[in-house]
């Protein structure tokens, strides 16, 4: 299901209007706004459905995190070496790219357990290259035994996977995620790295609900290394986050999109819906669509909102 008909025609020309009052740097390839949405929020969508959906409902970009039951991307037939090619065409014919690929490798493992995990995001970053995405997701995901030779073990294999993906054109994204949702631990790390094939996923979710930052810190502090952005909202019932649909909860969604505006960020604003995790939230169909249309009005705003002095 598509926003329907006649209301997806006019949300298609406010868009239209939208974009075309943006300034060049806010403006994706295709002069679409940088929105886009990980496929972990319609996991039982096929390849098509999944292209289709984004290009109808004005994204410029999808992140791939799994497709129909499986999270280990490289293995699928979509990308194998019969079908790599017509699915390059099918993401082009659409005018989308693909933002990131996002792998499940977790950094802070290690021995032959570590070995792997290594190994594994290898594999995904030779699939982010053949599909020219220029990202790679991987966690730090726990900090385990002393402090500072955990942040060192997570930096160095962040620079490790950096020297192999820089060739490739690929850069390795560690996510704010697990014990690593606060600022200073996260700008330790990535400076300890120092790499430029390495940078951040801005999970805006994870620092503020599990990190409890004020996004203008994370902002301030990590601005320079975010390259990518997962943006979703929940309220707390019980204790816990239940996700709801954009700007219904109490995350700060509009204030973190204006923060990155301010801020110059140049990367896609990408909607992480868990129905993955979490079968009992909003369909992909509502959700997704909705997203499009309320961060759409969220550039708008930001970008017409004058400059900090």
């Amino acid at each position: 299901m598509v926003i329907p008909y006649p209301d997806r025609r006019e949300f298609l020309q406010r868009l239209a209007m939208t974009i075309a009052a943006l300034p060049a740097a806010l403006r994706a390839a295709g002069g679409r706004l940088p929105i886009g949405f990980s496929t972990l929020g319609c996991p039982s969508w096929d390849w098509l459905k999944i292209l289709d959906f984004a290009q109808q409902n004005g994204f410029a970009a999808v992140e791939l995190r799994g497709m129909q039951g499986t999270m280990d991307l490289p293995s699928l037939p979509e990308f194998g070496a019969k079908r790599l090619e017509q699915s390059k065409k099918e993401i082009a014919d659409r005018g989308l790219r693909i933002s990131c690929v996002s792998s499940s490798a977790n950094l802070h493992t290690a021995g032959q357990d570590h070995e792997q995990q290594l190994a594994d995001a290898r594999r995904f970053i030779d699939l982010a290259s053949q599909l020219a995405a220029p990202y790679v997701r991987v966690f730090g995901n726990k900090l385990i035994g002393p402090r500072a030779p955990a942040i060192e073990h997570i930096a160095a294999s962040l620079r490790e996977l950096g020297d192999y993906a820089g060739p490739k054109n690929v850069a390795v994204l560690l996510e704010s995620h697990g014990d690593f949702t606060d600022a200073p631990t996260l700008r330790e790390i990535l400076e300890k790295a120092g790499s430029s094939h390495v940078g951040l996923l801005w999970d805006a979710h994870n620092t503020f609900v599990d990190g409890k930052e004020d996004p203008a810190i994370s902002v301030s502090q990590l601005g320079k290394y975010i390259r990518h952005t997962h943006l979703k909202d929940s309220r707390m019932e019980g204790g816990e986050a239940h996700y709801v649909l954009t700007g219904r909860g109490g995350v700060p969604v509009k204030r973190q999109v204006e923060l990155l505006v301010e801020a110059g960020y140049a990367g896609y604003y990408s909607f992480e819906w868990e129905k993955a995790w979490h079968p009992e939230i909003d369909e992909p169909e509502v959700a997704i669509a909705d997203f499009a249309r309320v961060v759409t009005q969220y550039l708008q705003a930001a970008t017409a909102k004058p400059k900090s002095s």
